[in-house]
């Protein structure tokens, strides 16, 4: 991981940048729809601030030292608000993880490792049971992050969502005595 990076909730002021980094990374990966294809997936990605309004929605941030955006991801505390095609919303007792996005001049240096870490530790915190997360064919890269990080794939939470095949992964999290729980993230240094 790049020395200088902070693991931290978006500030208000970083929303736009952020959507304009997640509208650019998707519309560049390889076999994705483009955003004429799929105009309100990338209205979603382009005002990704909105979804902090949702109970237990947390839009975390990699920020340089001098407030550059190295990534982002959302973290959905209760699955109904997860908002994906298939069953996923309706899974009980889990958490999910959706839009990870790493800027290019950061890839390679553990961002999407740390965000997705950080969302993992925030469902354990909350002592949920499982953290449930979606990626496509057009995502290897991350695709293999998580299975490092032991997500599984889960084909009851597949789906397509306009032709795309949604490939559905669930990471089953151990229950611990309370008394070691960390304390949900709020900003961490790497």
């Amino acid at each position: 991981m790049s020395a200088g990076l902070l693991i931290r909730d978006v500030h208000a002021d970083e929303c736009t940048a952020l959507g304009r980094l997640l509208v650019d990374v998707y519309s560049t990966l390889v076999d994705f729809p483009l955003p004429a294809e799929q105009p309100d997936y990338y209205r979603m990605l382009a005002n990704i601030g909105v979804l902090t309004a949702k109970p237990g929605v947390r839009v975390l941030v990699a920020v340089t030292e001098d407030g550059r955006l190295g990534g982002g991801v959302v973290y959905f505390g209760d699955m109904t608000a997860y908002g994906s095609g298939g069953t996923a919303p309706s899974v009980r007792d889990a958490s999910g993880i959706r839009l990870l996005a790493v800027s290019p001049e950061h890839r390679g240096r553990g961002v999407g490792r740390a965000l997705t870490q950080a969302c993992i530790d925030i469902a354990r915190a909350a002592r949920r049971a499982e953290v449930i997360l979606h990626t496509t064919e057009a995502m290897l890269i991350a695709w293999r992050l998580y299975e490092t990080l032991g997500f599984v794939r889960s084909e009851d939470l597949d789906f397509r969502q306009l032709g795309l095949a949604v490939f559905g992964f669930r990471l089953r999290l151990k229950r611990q005595d309370s008394s070691s729980d960390r304390i949900p993230l709020v900003a961490e240094k790497l």
